[in-house]
């Protein structure tokens, strides 16, 4: 029989955060709070005369257990567990996980306390399964690498060879080949890095949506200029249809969207034809792009969007790309809340689809600026000091610029720039100098703004020579250098490098670009 005590006790330990229940010595149970018997299932109900091992059997049979080990830390199965002290896992019927904590005293009595350890089963999972998704990703990203080594070193050797060659060509009609090929390589690495770019904007979430209306023809007239000279190379016919339709969404990022799509299917299509349209679909437009080219299998299908992923097939195909094209398509999709479904058929060709909104013709802005990188917020508000005496040059680089979201402070020389900064308050972000300035050279004034705005002051210098020996000295003076004529990718991607890559300290070090 119960003293009042043990009942005042025992009353007490019902409000417990933890179950228990104990057994004597003869194996009768003697107590058990009520977070105990909660737990308990009809299958494994507890009574007063129940012996500690008719329970414990039925209690196992009902739920088993999971990663069970004595106090030593020596594994247990099920049929070990009794007359052991240990500890195991128990999966209930409500999702939840309770540890069990079995004490066997000397005299054979035997505690069970249980403990509600469900959040950190949830933590643990989580923690496993990002983990793994680090580990394949990271297995992912170095065969990209590896990809990305081989495919920026094979036209950078080619350039070497290239460069070598034209520098001791003398007919005119090859050099001109020669160029065109060096042309091509450039090309290549700058698709790898604007890429590259692209995914890195998206994963820092730089990219913000800004809708407006517009006609498709504003980003289809641009399509054909872009396209036509690659597909008539590859003898094939691209054509554009639906102009007139009127889309509401961000027509910069749909133009990337596109481009991306049908950059797919002029590089895997070898003979035919590349079809765009645009039609009304509802009350939505339907934007698709045709190819004839070689089709994708069924179990390619669900995985061409991943990031790297590239189907085994086409793999080989000359200048066939690093897997990004697609995810950045699916990423810059799911950004505008834009469907993209695609089906194709091996050996007849591929279309994909996207449905956006549209837009009453009449509200479209004709003269929306054109489409620029200040859209990924990436330039947007930077000050940039750029010095170039050739006001022609120059002016033509303060557009380019101005339309990534720049605000630019143009000089044709080191006393004009003083004069400008000396009028204003503006404290330039970087400094883009021509290296030969009339009188002077970019890297003087370059060095002069650093001794005023701080040595941690971004300074690139561009320059048409090409002596090997003047750009080396350039490099060695801390500034990096890029050749003109210089093109916009990689111009970009120096910028991006400079500012919020922490390159300051391997300036001089710029041979990639």
């Amino acid at each position: 029989m119960q003293t009042p005590a043990k009942t005042d006790l025992f009353s007490g330990l019902d409000k417990a955060p933890v179950g228990l229940a104990i057994w004597g010595a003869t194996g009768d149970l003697i107590y058990a709070n009520e977070p105990f018997r909660m737990l308990l299932p009809t299958e494994a109900s507890i009574e007063m005369d129940q012996p500690y091992r008719d329970f414990l059997q039925a209690f196992l049979v009902q739920y088993g257990a999971s990663m069970a080990h004595d106090l030593t830390g020596a594994p247990l199965s099920t049929d070990t567990i009794s007359g052991k002290s240990c500890i195991w896992e128990q999966l209930l019927a409500d999702g939840r996980t309770i540890e069990v904590h079995q004490t066997v005293a000397e005299d054979g009595g035997v505690t069970l306390t249980t403990h509600d350890v469900s959040n950190r089963k949830k933590i643990e999972f989580e923690l496993r399964r990002a983990r793994d998704a680090a580990e394949t990703s990271d297995e992912v990203k170095s065969r990209f690498l590896r990809a990305a080594n081989h495919d920026l070193r094979q036209p950078l050797a080619t350039l070497k060879i290239l460069i070598y060659s034209c520098l001791t060509e003398l007919d005119h009609e090859h050099r001109q080949d020669l160029l065109h090929t060096m042309d091509m390589s450039v090309a290549i690495m700058e698709d790898l890095l604007g890429a590259l770019l692209q995914i890195g904007q998206l994963d820092a979430g730089q990219i913000e949506p800004r809708v407006t209306i517009f006609q498709m023809s504003q980003i289809f007239e641009r399509l054909e200029v872009q396209f036509e000279h690659q597909a008539r190379t590859k003898g094939l016919e691209v054509r554009f249809r639906g102009h007139r339709y009127t889309a509401s969404t961000d027509r910069a990022l749909l133009e990337r969207i596109v481009t991306n799509l049908v950059a797919n299917a002029i590089r895997y299509t070898d003979t035919g034809r590349v079809v765009v349209g645009c039609r009304p679909f509802g009350d939505r437009l339907r934007i698709e792009v045709w190819d004839t080219g070689r089709g994708i299998g069924d179990e390619h299908l669900s995985r061409i969007f991943d990031e790297f992923y590239q189907v085994p097939d086409l793999v080989h195909t000359r200048r066939a790309g690093l897997g990004l094209g697609l995810n950045i398509v699916s990423r810059l999709a799911e950004l505008l809340g834009i469907p993209v479904s695609v089906s194709s058929k091996p050996g007849s060709g591929t279309v994909f689809r996207l449905t956006v909104p549209a837009g009453d013709v009449w509200h479209s802005q004709a003269n929306e600026p054109e489409i620029s990188e200040s859209l990924g917020g990436e330039f947007v508000g930077l000050n940039v000091v750029l010095i170039e005496d050739d006001p022609v040059l120059r002016d033509s680089m303060c557009a380019l610029l101005e339309r990534w979201g720049i605000v630019v402070l143009p000089a044709a020389s080191m006393a004009e720039t003083d004069r400008l900064l000396d009028a204003t308050p503006v404290i330039p972000d970087l400094v883009i100098a021509d290296f030969s300035l009339r009188g002077e050279f970019g890297t003087m004034a370059g060095q002069r703004l650093r001794e005023r705005y701080g040595a941690s002051l971004p300074v690139l210098i561009v320059t048409a020579e090409i002596d090997p020996e003047v750009v080396s000295g350039i490099r060695q003076q801390g500034f990096p250098v890029l050749i003109k004529p210089v093109s916009p990718p990689r111009l970009r991607v120096m910028m991006h490098n400079l500012l919020f890559e922490n390159l300051g300290e391997q300036r001089g070090n710029a041979d990639a670009f």
